[in-house]
């Protein structure tokens, strides 16, 4: 039945639009998921595709610690050394200081990370962790101490099971929840990576919220980075407790490991927020496996999907062309920016993928892909990417710096899994015409929707443009109108020449019934000006009118009643702009 269909439909939006890059030239290799309560592999354990389902609610809060308000940036040791001998105090202390020889730091890299290997393989008598006095015989304070000298901050590993994953079986937290957590705040950590190894199949959920709950007992600040693998769907739980949640099993040095995480990652755009991000795992920059362009790709991708960025690579010896990627401060702030949103996959056809990703000042961040084995021309427009409404637009190629403008394509020649990564700025935007006009016949400024685009004359099929059908609420079909999906803005210019707005609204026929439940609200500039109050889909359509009379911009506001953002599909039902 249709509902049932929905439902499935549903609950694989995010991974579906993921994994349908494969058949345009990308590669995924799928490696085995680490079973509940698994000795780890040699080195860390990896994870099959896990199936996402839509969050359970819109207005759920990140856990309130006041940090990663944009994703983390730093260094974590475990890709360039795993736990050979050359991981030290020394080697941590010099990443310190190239941090600020280098400029690394002023580019806003601030954590330097050790990972597993860090500790003796047994607690002692009172139970407590002990730093391992060969790699470390001043102790963790004392590289915690040198770190903070530097204006850095400091951060340590275990693992949320009864030992961490290196073969060697170091001490991990599972029921040392508190006590680990208070050393770490005496000596200074700022920074806990929880991996998922030897979990004794206890739910990860519980397991991991411990720890949480024994780091804001601490009181000290603890930026909290969930290493599960996304074997349980972290990014349906983890934003209540923690900063990131790691989406995939471990990156390798590779160009079918990088593409093929970045894929499983791309479906997960709606889950990305400030304080709460999407973490496809560490950076290989400069480890050598690929090369700079693939490693630009790497980059530019990570910044698109709000990642937080930590290099793996040995910044004492990198080289020229791997700082230059790693210091590119126009990508570092994509992935910075403020609003806090992951890039969507607008377009995927023949390994040519173009993403899109908001940005605070109301312009676009744009990477055209080219996953292929030759130099192709990737392209898109300013409307796929979610803008419009302006006579032209400013973009900056954010590799090669050059500057341009465009009244609407962006394109370029990419070479060989390339990247070209543009920031596409809007120009003076330009009112509607004069008379009533139909909204879904005009360039909005901005569409931010929270699964799939924002559709004309059809409802929101949740994955790529044109993929709903006719318009239709409790029976009513509508020619005419937006179709989109909570949390949704489309934002229009007026210019101060429009009057009135008259729309229906309603949960479309395709939620199933009496599923979905929204808030429609119409602002004039920054004033409410028409509230639907809430509408289910049992509901018939409604009718909003608003005074827009003077107002400069108009912006349709679509959020989730409070019930979770299932089905919530919500419908501008012939939408009819009065403007003079």
């Amino acid at each position: 039945m249709h509902t049932e269909r929905h439902i499935f439909r549903e609950r694989l939006a995010a991974v579906a639009a993921a994994l349908a890059l494969l058949t345009g030239g990308g590669v995924l290799i799928a490696v085995p998921a680490a079973a509940a309560g698994t000795t780890a592999i040699a080195g860390k354990a990896a994870t099959a595709v896990a199936t996402p389902t839509t969050p359970t609610t819109a207005t759920t809060p990140a856990v309130d610690n006041g940090l990663a308000r944009t994703p983390q940036m730093g260094f974590n040791n475990w890709n360039s050394t795993h736990c050979r001998a050359e991981f030290n105090e020394a080697m941590v202390k010099g990443i310190a200081d190239t941090f600020v020889s280098q400029g690394l730091k002023n580019a806003g890299y601030t954590y330097v990370n050790i990972d597993d290997c860090w500790a003796l393989p047994s607690r002692d008598a009172a139970g407590n962790l002990v730093p391992d006095p060969v790699r470390f015989p001043g102790g963790i304070k004392a590289v915690a101490d040198y770190v903070h000298s530097k204006g850095l901050k400091f951060g340590i590993y275990s693992s949320a099971g009864t030992k961490t994953c290196d073969v060697q079986g170091f001490p991990g937290g599972l029921g040392h929840e508190q006590q680990d957590a208070d050393l770490w705040a005496s000596w200074g950590v700022d920074y806990l990576k929880y991996d998922n190894c030897n979990n004794t199949g206890a739910d990860a959920r519980q397991r991991y919220t411990a720890m949480a709950n024994a780091l804001k007992a601490t009181g000290r600040p603890i930026l909290y980075s969930i290493c599960e693998w996304g074997e349980n769907q972290p990014w349906n739980w983890a934003p209540d407790i923690g900063n990131s949640w790691r989406t995939t099993g471990d990156i390798s040095d590779s160009w079918s490991s990088m593409i093929g995480i970045a894929h499983r990652n791309q479906g997960l755009a709606p889950y990305a927020k400030p304080g709460a991000w999407n973490d496809p795992d560490m950076l290989e920059v400069g480890n050598g496996g690929m090369s700079d362009t693939e490693y630009r790709t790497h980059f530019s991708l990570w910044a698109q999907m709000a990642a937080p960025l930590l290099i793996g690579s040995d910044l004492r010896s990198a080289s020229a062309a791997t700082l230059a990627i790693l210091k590119n401060t126009d990508v570092i702030a994509v992935d910075q920016d403020s609003l806090g949103k992951q890039a969507t996959v607008v377009a995927s056809s023949g390994g040519l993928v173009v993403m899109s990703k908001p940005l605070a000042d109301g312009g676009r961040s744009v990477t055209l892909t080219n996953e292929t084995t030759s130099t192709k021309t990737v392209s898109t427009t300013v409307g796929a990417i979610g803008i419009g409404g302006a006579s032209s637009y400013a973009l900056k190629d954010l590799w090669s710096r050059q500057t341009s403008t465009t009244t609407g394509t962006i394109s370029a020649s990419v070479p060989a899994h390339g990247t070209v990564m543009y920031r596409v700025t809007p120009g003076a935007p330009v009112p509607p015409p004069a008379g009533v006009n139909q909204l879904s016949d005009l360039s909005w400024t901005s569409a931010v929707n929270g699964w799939g685009p924002v559709e004309r004359d059809r409802s929101n099929g949740e994955q790529a443009a044109g993929d709903g059908r006719t318009l239709t609420v409790n029976g009513t079909t509508y020619a005419k109108g937006l179709g989109t999906h909570a949390g949704s803005t489309v934002t229009y210019y007026l210019g101060g020449s429009c009057t009135t707005l008259t729309t229906g609204v309603g949960v479309d026929d395709e939620s199933g019934g009496a599923n979905g439940s929204v808030v429609f609200q119409i602002y004039r500039d920054g004033t409410k000006v028409a509230d639907s109050g809430r509408l289910t889909g049992a509901d018939a359509s409604g009718e909003l009118t608003a005074d827009l009379t003077g107002g400069l911009e108009l912006r349709l506001v679509i959020t989730d009643s409070g019930d979770g953002i299932n089905y919530d599909h919500a419908d501008w039902a012939a939408p009819r702009l009065t403007c003079i």
